[in-house]
């Protein structure tokens, strides 16, 4: 009794310090689910320390709201606070449910205690009770799910942007083992374990590392024969007597056989195999209509070489032989060598019989036979209609005149604006100025120096000429005009230095003839640091220009200006060796022609507007067209260059008629016409017309080849020029001679 007693008094004093233990629990959930209610709706109230546990990485940051009872830190204080009561706990855990029966007899003087409090099942402690469901169906909704006392559960606040996915990634070194679980909005960061099985699922391996696949089968029997078999059944009696369906079946099919319905299967009595004919079915007439169809080459019909006794004339000579053997088999006219017999019977077997007919065959099947449509088509339809040269008449056709005088290379030659007189200049140190109709000499200017260009003022109320020789630019006035001509080239030649000069333009001094020089018409001499190699004026005939090619300088281009007599460089850097320039015969603009490129510049904004791509090596000669949309650039490549401006920077048309190197081009001013003189001493005439419909292109037509000029060390027509007025060009080469070609 009294150990009974004892029991009771026990067993109640347990189920009293249990029941504390529950109230303090339920007191403290509510406590924290009034906490975590606070936490989600009244942030805003928040101390400055928790905002910043908020901002986090943490679960609970992350996921405030969703804490329970189950967590780590609530289960340590629980602990504690047992620990501090100092009570029986570990008889609790150790037999709950002897006190559960316990209480139950006590006949409900306590409460019942929960019976999920103690569950020792394996499954995870799943907070959010609303199952295995999407969680997609609580997207519009501000919960997620419920909690296991049925209330709901918020969504987690999650101020987590890109960037602070960015940042975790790079510094948190567990963030490639951490899964975010949807149902609990929580970031669950796998185990060792658990990314082992993974990585053993993705590998197509077994889950449970201790699972051998390669384990001994279990033999179920044995291989050993038994005297007794598995089942000692007796055979049913079924297994004896014929069965009545199948009795059934059998007479239909007889009477089927016998009414005909089902024929029986005939065997084949011929042993050997089937042949039948591929073509059979094929109609002739259907074969022929086809359009693609081509019937098989026969063979052709022998001929008398192919007899065995052939006539004496068709049997092969020693040199016939010979020449048979030493041909290719594809180029001989007969495959085979005639003999004679005297009889058929003499004659042996074809030895390459097997091998024509493989081949006859080969050809048959490999070689399909299709018919190709030809396309018949004139040749002549595919050159491009031009005009006749008779149509584009006049153009300059035969040499009428030659102008002998010189010693020397003739560089350069140029016509006055009236067309009465022509200058050139040589090698030989001199500069003569011709009467052009009667090829008489009227005036010789010895310059002391090889004349490299020379260019006649094109304003006809002047009468000047530019000479080009060494360093120096040479103003001549050689009096070959009326009293008001001269009278005005006076003028223009009378004006005074200007005391300020531009800027690059103190390397170049200006000096007036004297003596002698006075006396040949040399008025004033231009000193340039490098040697000139080409002087142009610009149309109003105020304005020079010089070129000077040098790599090392940027001083390439001069332009002076008479009247005021002064020089200025246009250019701070060249881009390239300028090679030649000219000016616009309208605008403001000026051509300046480096190896492979021409630039334009606007002289009025001082600025690029276009670069023309030669597409040649090195240029030699540049001409601008009258009305200033066309450009010609010869090259040392043997080809001439048209450009169109209004259509392209690059070449509109290439003509590659010279054999060697073009070393001069020229426009004509008033006819459609243009020309180039080469090494190969002819001069090319082309008929250019250039439309003022800018969509028509212009007519391009070579009309006339012009040969006269005698090759000197290897140099042949140096220079060419279009008579202002007449349809005449004049080319002086380096035989030392000038010819008038009308």
């Amino acid at each position: 009794m009294e150990e009974s007693s004892s029991g009771n008094m026990r067993s109640s004093e347990q189920g009293e310090e249990m029941k504390k233990v529950q109230e303090k629990s339920v007191k403290k959930r509510s406590k924290e689910e009034e906490e975590e209610q606070e936490q989600i709706f009244s942030f805003s109230s928040k101390p400055a320390e928790e905002e910043d546990e908020d901002l986090s990485d943490s679960e609970d940051s992350v996921y405030s709201g969703l804490e329970d009872s189950g967590s780590d830190s609530e289960d340590d204080e629980e602990n504690d606070e047992q620990e501090v009561e100092g009570s029986d706990d570990d008889d609790l855990k150790a037999e709950p449910g002897q006190n559960l029966q316990e209480e139950e007899k006590k006949g409900g003087e306590t409460d019942r205690l929960d019976e999920y409090e103690y569950d020792s099942s394996d499954e995870e402690d799943i907070r959010n009770t609303v199952g295995n469901i999407p969680m997609e169906w609580y997207k519009d909704f501000p919960h997620i799910g419920y909690d296991l006392d049925g209330k709901k559960i918020c969504k987690p606040i999650r101020n987590k942007d890109e960037l602070d996915d960015f940042l975790d990634k790079m510094e948190n070194p567990d963030y490639w083992r951490t899964v975010h679980d949807k149902q609990t909005g929580s970031d669950i960061v796998l185990s060792d374990e658990q990314v082992e099985l993974v990585n053993r699922l993705q590998r197509g391996q077994f889950g449970d590392v201790n699972f051998n696949e390669y384990q001994p089968q279990v033999e179920f029997f044995s291989s050993d024969l038994m005297l007794h078999p598995v089942t000692n059944r007796p055979a049913d009696k079924r297994s004896f007597i014929p069965s009545l369906l199948e009795k059934e079946k059998v007479s239909k099919l007889v009477h089927a056989i016998k009414m005909g319905w089902i024929k029986p299967r005939r065997q084949n009595d011929d042993g050997g195999g089937r042949y039948y004919d591929l073509w059979a079915s094929e109609d002739s007439s259907i074969l022929a209509n086809h359009r693609m169809h081509l019937p098989a080459p026969k063979i052709p019909l022998p001929g008398h070489h192919e007899s065995y006794n052939p006539p004496p004339e068709y049997l092969f000579t020693d040199e016939e032989r010979a020449l048979w053997e030493q041909q290719d088999p594809s180029d001989r006219k007969c495959p085979f060598v005639p003999r004679k017999f005297s009889s058929l019977r003499q004659v042996p077997a074809f030895p390459r019989f097997i091998h024509e007919r493989f081949e006859r065959c080969l050809d048959l099947y490999l070689c399909p036979r299709q018919r190709k449509m030809r396309v018949n088509v004139n040749p002549d339809d595919l050159i491009p209609k031009l005009p006749k040269p008779k149509d584009l008449q006049p153009f300059p056709t035969t040499q009428s005149l030659v102008y002998r005088g010189h010693s020397g290379l003739v560089r350069s030659i140029s016509v006055s604006p009236s067309g009465q007189w022509l200058a050139s200049g040589s090698d030989d140190g001199s500069v003569r100025f011709w009467e052009v109709r009667s090829s008489r000499c009227m005036k010789t200017v010895e310059v002391g120096g090889a004349v490299k260009s020379i260019a006649w003022n094109p304003n006809p109320s002047v009468c000047l000429l530019a000479v080009a020789l060494g360093s120096r630019v040479l103003i001549l006035s050689p009096a070959l005009a009326d009293r008001q001509v001269l009278s005005s080239s006076e003028k223009l030649l009378s004006g005074q230095q200007e005391a300020e000069s531009p800027e690059g333009a103190g390397s170049v001094t200006w000096s007036e003839g004297e003596g002698e020089e006075l006396n040949q018409g040399i008025r004033l001499k231009i000193q340039h640091p490098k040697d000139v190699h080409q002087v142009v004026w610009h149309a109003k005939g105020d304005y020079l220009a010089s070129v000077m090619p040098d790599h090392s300088s940027h001083l390439q281009v001069f332009i002076h200006q008479v009247s005021r007599r002064r020089s200025q460089n246009p250019f701070r850097k060249n881009k390239g060796l300028v090679q030649c320039v000219s000016f616009h015969p309208v605008r403001p603009y000026f051509f300046v022609a480096t190896q492979r490129s021409v630039r334009i510049y606007n002289l009025v904004k001082q600025e690029m507007t276009k670069k023309l791509q030669a597409n040649s090596k090195w240029i030699s000669s540049m001409a601008v067209h009258p009305g200033g949309d066309h450009v010609i650039c010869g090259s040392y490549d043997c080809r001439l260059s048209w450009f169109d401006l209004d259509l392209s920077t690059k070449p509109y048309k290439m003509l590659r008629h010279h054999k060697k190197a073009v070393r001069g081009v020229a426009y004509h001013r008033l006819y459609p016409l243009f020309a180039s003189a080469s090494d190969d001493g002819s001069v090319i005439v082309c008929h250019g017309t250039v439309y003022s419909d800018l969509l028509q292109n212009p007519l391009i037509v070579p009309v006339k080849v012009l040969r006269g000029h005698v090759i000197t060390h290897d140099l042949g027509v140096l220079d060419v020029t279009f008579h202002p007025t007449q349809p005449w060009i004049f080319s002086s080469g380096a035989d030392a001679t000038i010819r008038l070609f009308t």
